[in-house]
């Protein structure tokens, strides 16, 4: 018997079966809403007070696989999009999340408002500002002129995770690492990287996100002329045609769900931030 003053032990195992009802009510929280979208992409019609749809047709999806949809090119450009947003803003949040995170320096307040200030304005009134500094300079109506534009409300949130990382982050293990005759990027690649990594990942998650998800930004600074899924699905919510745009919004988040359950098992698999491999 454990005498009243010895340490607590480990807490005893969770039963197997309230994990898997756990996980069940999780599975069935994130699909539920998906599910009348499902039925109403292969509806025909569907009048009310019928629960299934009266007919079912594969129309809808027929039009979205069909050139005049438009809808394979707006996933690509989405997709490029997304990426070159979420590989740039990688390559500035992390360094100003490592300042933030692991360095006390004058001035550190003002710079954390400033990174907040994009979250805190309306982005609608930031991206008319921009507009005009775009048209200026040539950088409207281009590819480069929205990515550029996105990282505004993206950025921030990859700093302010980094910054978190960081902050928990043992950099004892660098200068150990220096010690022993590592360079600069060998440090990086062996050392802070491996520690960081769960982070990094959780961060870029949300860069994505917000940047497939931006209507308003893509509007304004595309010019109508880079056509996103946003676009698409906005403009057919707009028509009236249920089916086309239940068909559409299963498309649009697909990429998300398919991206969040590969992180889950990425974090899951994923050494605890600020351990490093082999030590």
């Amino acid at each position: 018997m454990r005498s009243p003053g010895s340490p607590a032990g480990p807490s005893p195992p969770r039963p197997p079966l309230l994990r898997w009802f756990v996980l069940a009510a999780m599975v069935i929280g994130m699909l539920l809403p998906i599910v009348p979208l499902v039925i109403w992409s292969f509806a025909f019609r569907w009048s009310f007070p019928d629960l299934l749809p009266e007919r079912w047709s594969l129309r809808a999806w027929r039009y979205l696989a069909a050139p005049e949809s438009q809808v394979l090119p707006a996933l690509r450009d989405s997709l490029l999009l997304a990426g070159a947003v979420t590989l740039l803003a990688t390559l500035i949040g992390v360094p100003a999340g490592r300042a933030l995170g692991m360095y006390r320096f004058r001035g550190r307040a003002v710079i954390e408002m400033l990174i907040l200030a994009p979250l805190i304005v309306p982005a609608f009134a930031v991206s008319l500002g921009i507009q005009i500094v775009f048209i200026r300079y040539g950088l409207a109506d281009t590819f480069l002129g929205v990515t550029l534009v996105h990282l505004v409300p993206a950025t921030p949130y990859m700093a302010l995770v980094m910054a978190g990382v960081f902050a928990n982050f043992d950099r004892q293990y660098e200068d150990l690492a220096r010690t022993l005759g590592a360079r600069p990027l060998q440090v990086w690649r062996w050392v802070t990287l491996p520690a960081v990594l769960p982070g990094l990942v959780v961060g870029a998650l949300f860069v994505f996100l917000i940047s497939w998800s931006q209507y308003a930004l893509t509007l304004i600074i595309g010019g109508g002329r880079l056509v996103t899924l946003p676009m698409l699905l906005f403009a057919f919510a707009r028509s009236g045609d249920n089916a086309v745009t239940a068909a559409l919004s299963l498309v649009f988040i697909a990429p998300a769900v398919v991206l969040l359950a590969l992180i889950a098992r990425f974090l899951g698999a994923a050494p605890a931030a600020g351990g490093i491999r082999g030590l």
